[in-house]
């Protein structure tokens, strides 16, 4: 079966979303806010500020064109992207959280009452299915550094919650644990500290920066990462990404161990001993610190377990460019497929669309583990799993939509009903408020 669309259908979220840029992203559509947009229980629900900086969650059945929003008691405190809002699903309980709000400090978390999910009908659709927002999670306070919070459900039905503590170049990943009942810290499993050389310079702190964290149907947990450096000393031109090389790791006890990609354990969450940058054996596509390698880009698993991802950067036939990276990914970079074979290599192949953006990419899996990408401003590329993806090509142009730089893609509704689905915003211009949208494509049955 060859990968197709067939749409866009689009909805309309907001007539008046937030609008700022700042990091080259909106804070509604950075497409690392794992999950802005999912899919659970016939339901598909979608998180964003609102032009009066209110936090909104929204519901719709799927198949239907009717959101349902409800105002949470929140407004959004800063001008900066990163203060993304992102859900989590806890099937132990049938709830819904969401965590907001912070950049490197603290947190902002509220939860649904118990069994929203599972009865979506028989419950209540307001303020009163949500909770108090707190600065704790239900009492746990975590890290006072908080920033980049992602919701991944175990297959037993527990909810965790992946957060880095620290700062961007001296920061750590971290996991806390939800069984139904009560919030547990599992710890950092993630360094800081060693010391990495280039061709040019050293660096001896750093952060891992997450492509995701998933579990596949057999239960193993998969994390590609690239390592950023603190120190500039290590790029040829100071204006750069200090972002170097693709890391992967898995953990078979719900991130307790940490192994690499030869099953040599690397790292203990919560233990002394963390993934680091000195490990070898952790990195599966090494690229050097100047291509300006993006960071918290993509990734899944296929049907057999198989990791995919997407890395953007440089092609390295170029070599480095000069001037700041954002001008150079925009002139020059590419997205790039990721991926382990059966026969546990790992291939990469070059996607022949221009980025023509410094953004992010996403990337998804259909029932036939046919891969699409999404691209900046809604652009839809595809490779399909029959000839090895091999056969990179543009699907959909994104005319029509006007979008703005990155999206946020659902990637829980495909297995739901065939649908690729995401949110984006119209472009604007300073702080004028735009239309924020979910576009939907169907998929090969």
């Amino acid at each position: 079966m060859r990968p197709s669309l067939t749409g866009p259908a689009r909805t309309r979220l907001d007539a008046r979303a937030l609008y700022f840029v700042s990091y080259d992203g909106l804070v509604n559509t950075n497409s690392f806010q794992k999950h802005g947009l999912l899919t659970h229980g016939g339901h598909q629900y979608a998180v964003w500020y609102t032009a009066s900086r209110e936090a909104v969650v929204a519901r719709r059945a799927l198949g239907t064109a009717a959101w349902t929003a409800v105002t949470l008691p929140h407004r959004l405190k800063a001008d900066d992207s990163h203060n993304v809002i992102c859900m989590g699903v806890s099937p132990v309980d049938g709830r819904l959280h969401l965590n907001l709000d912070s950049h490197s400090d603290g947190f902002h978390y509220v939860k649904s009452v118990a069994g929203l999910l599972d009865d979506p009908s028989g419950t209540a659709w307001g303020p009163s299915a949500f909770g108090a927002v707190r600065t704790t999670l239900d009492g746990l306070p975590l890290t006072e550094r908080f920033t980049y919070p992602q919701f991944l459900t175990t297959p037993e039905g527990r909810l965790q919650l992946s957060y880095r503590a620290g700062v961007s170049g001296n920061g750590r990943n971290a996991l806390a644990e939800y069984d139904g009942s009560r919030w547990t810290a599992l710890g950092e499993w993630s360094g800081a500290t060693g010391t990495y050389t280039s061709a040019h310079g050293s660096s001896t702190a750093r952060s891992m920066y997450l492509h995701g964290l998933d579990y596949d149907r057999r239960g193993r947990l998969h994390a590609l990462f690239t390592w950023r450096e603190r120190d500039p000393a290590v790029l040829a031109d100071g204006g750069g990404l200090t972002n170097h090389d693709t890391g992967y790791v898995t953990s078979d006890d719900r991130g307790r161990t940490w192994r690499d990609d030869a099953g040599t354990v690397v790292g203990t969450t919560g233990g002394p001993d963390r993934v680091r940058v000195t490990d070898p054996g952790l990195v599966v596509d090494p690229l050097g610190p100047d291509h300006c390698l993006m960071n918290q880009e993509s990734q899944c698993t296929d049907s057999a377990g198989l990791p995919h991802g997407v890395v953007s950067h440089l092609p390295v036939r170029l070599g480095p460019r000069p001037g700041g990276y954002a001008a150079a990914r925009t002139a020059h970079a590419r997205a790039h497929h990721l991926r382990k074979t059966a026969a546990g290599t790992w291939l990469k192949t070059e996607i022949p669309v221009p980025l023509r953006s410094s953004q992010r990419t996403r990337l998804v899996l259909d029932r036939h583990d046919n891969a699409y990408a999404v691209l900046p401003r809604g652009r839809i590329a595809a490779a399909s799993a029959a000839r090895g993806y091999t056969d990179w090509a543009l699907l959909f142009d994104g005319a029509g939509l006007n979008a703005f730089g990155e999206v946020v893609v659902d990637e829980t509704r495909i297995a739901a009903d065939g649908v690729l689905s995401f949110m984006y915003q119209e472009k604007s211009a300073g702080t004028t408020p735009s239309p924020l949208y979910v576009a939907d494509f169907a998929l090969p049955a």
